[in-house]
């Protein structure tokens, strides 16, 4: 008899958990997509790059080695191809709205548009940042980074210039590709 009463209560208490909203089913599970950056370019830069999809938004977090100290580019371009020696065959800046190159998150801008980060005097360098302008794997082509390059520029992004920034060669690539 105590264990039918024991099993009963096991089994009204995890009804009870479903039923209050916070089972396991309600979290939003994420998505993870970790990338190697390979030198492009014979510059010696390396690293790492992971995007994280968490409840509609992906946050990317790179960190670079090999990079001369001071303020370079980093951007998502069109193609997942690092095949070519200076990465070229990554194409040009992802872009599926048609918009012109800026700031992120001013006027206009690319999707692919992500920004500068700075490089120590070591040539490390790190950068983060989160949006729901992106996704892993959803299928929206102006939303989705599969299939898509990410490409480390040996300088500073003007903001300005068409289409690409002024940014200079591309030092570092991987292709994001799940």
């Amino acid at each position: 008899m105590k264990k039918l009463l024991f099993s009963v209560m096991v089994i009204a208490s995890l009804s009870a958990c479903k039923s209050g909203g916070k089972s396991d089913s309600a979290v939003s599970p994420s998505k993870m997509i970790k990338i190697q950056l390979a030198q492009k370019s014979d510059s010696g830069v390396s690293g790492e790059a992971t995007f994280t999809e968490k409840d509609g938004k992906v946050t990317f977090t790179a960190t670079m080695t090999g990079l001369k100290p001071g303020v370079h580019a980093i951007h998502i371009h069109e193609k997942a191809d690092c095949s070519a020696n200076d990465a070229s065959s990554a194409g040009g800046h992802w872009n599926p709205l048609k918009k012109n190159h800026g700031k992120w998150g001013a006027a206009e801008y690319h999707k692919g548009d992500i920004g500068n980060f700075p490089a120590d005097e070591n040539g490390n360098g790190t950068i983060t940042m989160t949006t729901s302008e992106w996704c892993i794997g959803c299928g929206d082509p102006a939303k989705d980074i599969i299939g898509k390059g990410l490409i480390v520029h040996e300088k500073a992004d003007d903001f300005v210039t068409q289409p690409t920034g002024n940014a200079g060669g591309r030092v570092a690539c991987a292709g994001i590709i799940k």
